[in-house]
């Protein structure tokens, strides 16, 4: 794989090497080399803590692409550790969880979102990545799908680039403010790791390269809708030339058409421009899977809504988020990050809060929904952002149910009840937590992040 989508992390007292955790230039890459390598054996381990890895989380219930309630896929099992792997660099784990989002960070263009809608509850979202640490902003909310690498749970994350995608996705408020929630704090996380710029193997040239692959993402797709999840956030990419898709892409195509047809949504990165990765910036090449049809590619703005310089653009970028200079989720406090990797768990956090609140949406009717309410270009649709910035208060709100994207979405009118009620929930979840938009930053991040730390980037 090229890896992590993520761009680059900067702040003060970074031990060398961490930047790798959001570095384009230091992201997880493999070369097409890698598009050859085998999946490796699929095995079932003996003495798997209950709720550690495997088994079902319950998400409420999957409308698939027909309207229908999707059945429940065949588990195939936890993955077994990859042949040839070694470790080449020591681990740079997570911290425990920086202060998060400063407040005010919750706002969109249209406001907050509203108390009590969603939070994400009863919602399993499978982050693809390089593990995910159990931090405790995740407490609770947090089990291991596996990991393709070492054969483990998936929730040790050497890199730390997992943990902050899952924090920026689902994390909790932090208990002393009660500020800085993810996007859908009431989200459960299933963590399964499939790269890592930690680890190598060897490929069959006898050449090594990172772990990680084509077919051990598009293995971890299938996995994650066998354990239940609603939403499938890939902070990962790889583009590969187009006359290579037909070939190269059949399983991660295959893996993709699969989600969609048992009612999961796969949000994916669109890339980062990377002279040293697989996604250079050439015309002839496409980012996989944010091409595919059945996935909600999704670029980065900065906190004015401007493209970011390295986000890969082209008709297949369907919406764009924040992806430049948020606040690291997992600390040290003062650092920030930027790339297409922090975009995408603000988008499959609010598509995990539509699923919630419209449970009746099948994965592209809620991917029209995030589209058709995004804030949008002047021009009208731009290959940089698709169709506009992430708005979740807006995608929660506007009516009709059904939206088409490119068409104006409709402000709720007063008097009459256009939507659905708001689904109940348990009463230990605090509605405050719902308007932990990380996303919708519009102009309030500017002043936010204008106090944060920041070292001179090298």
């Amino acid at each position: 794989m090229n890896g992590r989508a993520g761009g680059h992390r900067s702040g003060p007292d970074r031990p060398a090497g961490v930047r790798l955790r959001a570095g384009a230039a230091a992201a997880v890459v493999v070369g097409l080399v890698a598009i050859a390598v085998a999946v490796p054996a699929v095995t079932d381990p003996a003495g798997i803590p209950e709720g550690a890895s495997g088994g079902r989380t319950p998400s409420g219930g999957r409308t698939a692409s027909d309207g229908r309630t999707a059945p429940a896929a065949a588990d195939p099992g936890p993955p077994g550790p990859a042949d040839g792997l070694r470790r080449t660099r020591p681990c740079s784990p997570p911290g425990p969880a920086g202060p998060g989002v400063a407040p005010g960070l919750a706002m969109g263009a249209g406001g907050p979102v509203p108390d009590g809608l969603a939070t994400g509850a009863g919602q399993l979202v499978a982050v693809i990545d390089t593990g995910v640490a159990a931090v405790p902003r995740l407490a609770g909310r947090l089990r291991g799908g596996g990991d393709y690498l070492t054969g483990g749970y998936g929730l040790e994350d050497c890199d730390g680039h997992g943990t902050d995608v899952a924090v920026l996705l689902a994390g909790a408020a932090d208990p002393a403010t009660g500020t800085g929630a993810g996007a859908a704090p009431g989200a459960a996380v299933v963590s399964l790791r499939q790269s890592s710029g930690r680890y190598a193997v060897t490929g069959p040239d006898g050449a090594e390269r990172p772990a990680g692959d084509i077919r051990t993402l598009a293995a971890a797709i299938h996995r994650g809708v066998a354990l239940g999840a609603s939403v499938i956030n890939v902070s990962e990419v790889v583009c590969v030339p187009t006359e290579r898709l037909a070939d190269a892409g059949a399983p991660l195509a295959d893996a993709v058409r699969s989600a969609e047809a048992a009612g999961v949504l796969v949000v994916a990165a669109a890339g980062n421009i990377n002279p040293v990765g697989t996604c250079t910036g050439d015309p002839g090449l496409r980012p996989l899977p944010a091409l595919y049809d059945g996935v909600l590619a999704v670029g980065a703005v900065d906190a004015r809504d401007r493209p970011a310089p390295f986000s890969v653009s082209g008709p297949w970028v369907d919406v764009a988020a924040p992806g430049v200079d948020l606040p690291a989720p997992t600390g040290p406090d003062g650092a920030v990050v930027s790339g297409t990797s922090y975009a995408v768990p603000l988008v499959a956090g609010t598509a995990a809060l539509l699923r919630e609140r419209f449970p009746m949406l099948t994965p592209r009717q809620v991917a029209d929904r995030i589209r058709a309410t995004a804030r949008p270009p002047a021009a009208g649709r731009d290959d940089r952002v698709g169709d506009g910035v992430l708005d979740p208060a807006v995608a929660l709100t506007a009516e009709p149910l059904l939206l088409t994207p490119g068409a104006r979405a409709a402000a709720p009118a007063s008097g009459r009840a256009g939507l659905p009620e708001p689904v109940a929930r348990p009463t230990d979840l605090t509605p405050a937590v719902a308007v932990g938009i990380v996303a919708c930053l519009g102009g309030a991040v500017a002043a936010a992040l204008a106090a944060l730390r920041r070292r001179p980037r090298p």
